[in-house]
């Protein structure tokens, strides 16, 4: 049975650049992004962001290391995001990569979903529970 995590994270860092453009073909650029979780995460990301743009959208995929609590469980974890911008605001899946869990996080799974709220906060769901 799974527990839903909720809350927000705050985008403190947002350091992108491109890495492959050309005439007529859509950019491709790297972001390396810090966050703050609140809510049933508290803690630290660090995250970095591959993305293309095409005409009129961004399409993105991204790995994440958080470091903290979850629902007062401490360790790290890694999830794994893909998402769109395409005129609305910015939203994206994610899951935790498994594995990835340390200390009281061993055993995490779970996937869930992300919401742009302005330009720097981000509401988030995460459905999750941990491997016997």
């Amino acid at each position: 049975m799974s527990t839903t995590a909720t809350g927000k994270f705050i985008t403190s860092v947002w350091d992108e650049a491109p890495y492959d453009t050309g005439d007529g073909v859509p950019a491709l650029a790297k972001a390396d992004v810090k966050n703050t979780f609140e809510g049933t995460i508290v803690g630290e990301g660090t995250l970095t962001y591959l993305l293309v743009y095409p005409e009129n959208y961004a399409s993105f995929v991204g790995l994440q290391r958080i470091t903290g609590t979850l629902d007062g469980k401490a360790g790290q974890f890694v999830l794994q995001t893909e998402g769109v911008v395409d005129g609305g605001p910015p939203t994206s899946t994610w899951f935790v990569v498994p594995g990835s869990g340390t200390g009281e996080l061993v055993g995490l799974r779970g996937k869930g979903t992300v919401t742009a709220v302005d330009a720097t906060t981000a509401e988030y769901t995460l459905d999750y529970d941990f491997t016997a």
